[in-house]
């Protein structure tokens, strides 16, 4: 089950990769540290009633990390990808190989959160 999983969302990272004529470590950066995370800001602004300056702040990191690395995206990517997978492989001393650190913390934990923060916004 978890290699299935793992497989499934690569597959989907490599084409939303190629849809948009980027790689898969720009993709993959792109959406687990800027896109998912704005999402969580939406949703946070309004449980909180801060909207949108939760939102607006954390946007205005990630076009500041977009713009002080636009030479060299790709490259950074890489590097922010390398980094995510040294954290990943960082759990095998829990047992976790790196394709099940992958689901659990980028899979499941990520619908964990999104679970909780859309419980609060129905409360």
């Amino acid at each position: 089950m978890i290699t299935k999983l793992f497989n499934i969302t690569a597959k989907a990272l490599m084409k939303l990769a190629q849809k948009l004529r980027l790689t898969y470590n720009e993709v993959n950066i792109i959406v687990y540290y800027m896109i998912v995370p704005l999402t969580w800001a939406v949703m946070l602004d309004f449980i909180v009633g801060t909207w949108p300056w939760i939102t607006v702040a954390w946007a205005a990191v990630c076009l500041l990390v977009i713009w002080c690395n636009r030479k060299r995206f790709s490259q950074w990517c890489d590097w922010a990808f390398k980094k995510s997978v040294d954290f990943l492989e960082g759990f095998g001393f829990m047992g976790w190989d790196y394709y099940k650190a992958s689901v659990i913390i980028c899979v499941f934990i990520v619908i964990i959160i999104y679970a909780v923060l859309a419980l609060l916004l129905i409360l």
